[in-house]
């Protein structure tokens, strides 16, 4: 029996790799003698870059840098065996939780964090750069990412001006002849899961910004500053991002990667599917594919982990007809929901009445007998 495991960490609980490690235990309580491939997983967003670098076989990489509000911190990303490609997320810099200690700063808070990141994974050698976008306290329209990797945002005086998308209202024009000189040759990929445009009443600052602290008066002044930055990266590119779809994910940040770099904006979970190796691994065939993720929901099916691996069993021959399951710690989704999207079934962790600060302290325990559960009854019948 073979059965390919890629479970999504169940936050708050268990990393991809622990998940994965307990799916793997309970596969072999029920069927010592299966070959059981179990792949690191994500969505593109948070915890991919421990993902690929699990996936990799590296360690992480820790660098000093600035939070979203310019404070000193400490950031994870990581570089291939290779050395050819590197992973930044952009709330590992620049996110929502590190600066939630003191009052919203909607106006003043940057990427720039995250751009010094960037920068060292160009410095290491890396030639593709993946970057995870969501999960950021910014509304800079990546202002702070461009000025990292050497590119000035100049006001009419011709002065550089401060961080933070408050600034961008006073933008004239983008000077890009100073960019970091393995910046153009790189490629640049962004996982984004978003369709928001940068500007308008579905863009950045109107949808995003109050989840980050904006009101009425920041969310007008932020539209503004990025109305401002997408007109000068239009004249020094020749490059449109106003209207991009995603182009209004992480603040914007999209914006200045794109036009300046040429960044190509794709759906996370199939990126990262395809990195860690999913459709190879179903290659060789598979009687079961079990995947999962702490909350199964509406979400699971629309473009998250679960609807990308069963995406990915549609696709492989080899793999044709082997039961899709779901190992959540809470189902809230429909059988017909799941079975439009490829899924044979979905079970949560609970095996009877429990809070959810036991569910999370007994998650490996509970998740490996619950995959010797499945194991059981779905793989009677698999060679």
């Amino acid at each position: 029996m073979r059965v390919v495991v890629a479970v999504d960490s169940f936050k708050g609980s268990l990393t991809t790799t622990d998940a994965g490690a307990a799916v793997r235990a309970g596969v072999l309580a029920a069927r010592p003698d299966a070959d059981v491939v179990v792949l690191p997983v994500a969505d593109g967003g948070e915890g991919t870059t421990d993902c690929l670098a699990a996936a990799w076989g590296t360690p992480l990489r820790r660098s000093v840098t600035t939070d979203a509000l310019g404070r000193p911190t400490t950031a994870t990303w990581a570089l291939s065996a290779d050395g050819a490609r590197a992973v930044v997320e952009v709330a590992a810099a620049s996110g929502l939780p590190a600066v939630a200690d003191v009052p919203a700063d909607p106006r003043g808070t940057s990427t720039l964090g995250t751009g010094r990141l960037l920068v060292e994974a160009l410095d290491a050698g890396a030639e593709e750069v993946l970057l995870c976008l969501g999960g950021s306290a910014t509304t800079d329209g990546g202002a702070g990412l461009l000025v990292a990797l050497g590119g000035r945002l100049l006001d009419a005086d011709g002065r550089d001006l401060p961080p933070g998308g408050g600034a961008l209202t006073a933008l004239d024009r983008v000077d890009l002849s100073a960019l970091h000189p393995r910046a153009r040759g790189a490629r640049w990929r962004l996982a984004c899961d978003v369709t928001n445009p940068l500007l308008g009443p579905r863009g950045a600052a109107a949808v995003y910004g109050p989840q980050k602290g904006a009101g009425p008066d920041d969310v007008a002044a932020l539209d503004a500053g990025l109305a401002r930055l997408a007109a000068a990266l239009r004249g020094a590119t020749g490059v449109d991002v106003a209207d991009l779809p995603g182009a209004g994910a992480a603040g914007g940040a999209p914006a200045p990667l794109v036009a300046a770099l040429g960044a190509t904006l794709e759906p996370g979970a199939p990126l990262v599917l395809g990195e860690v190796g999913l459709p190879a691994a179903l290659a060789g065939g598979a009687d079961l594919v079990l995947t999962g993720e702490g909350s199964c929901d509406e979400q699971s099916v629309q473009g998250k982990v679960v609807d990308g691996v069963a995406a990915a069993v549609r696709a492989a021959p080899a793999a044709a007809g082997a039961p899709v399951v779901v190992l959540a710690g809470r189902v809230a989704v429909a059988p017909a929901v799941l079975a439009a999207a490829g899924v044979t079934a979905a079970f949560g962790l609970a095996p009877g009445p429990a809070s959810l600060d036991e569910l999370r302290a007994d998650a490996a325990p509970l998740l490996a007998d619950l995959a010797e559960r499945v194991v059981r009854l779905v793989g009677r019948d698999a060679r």
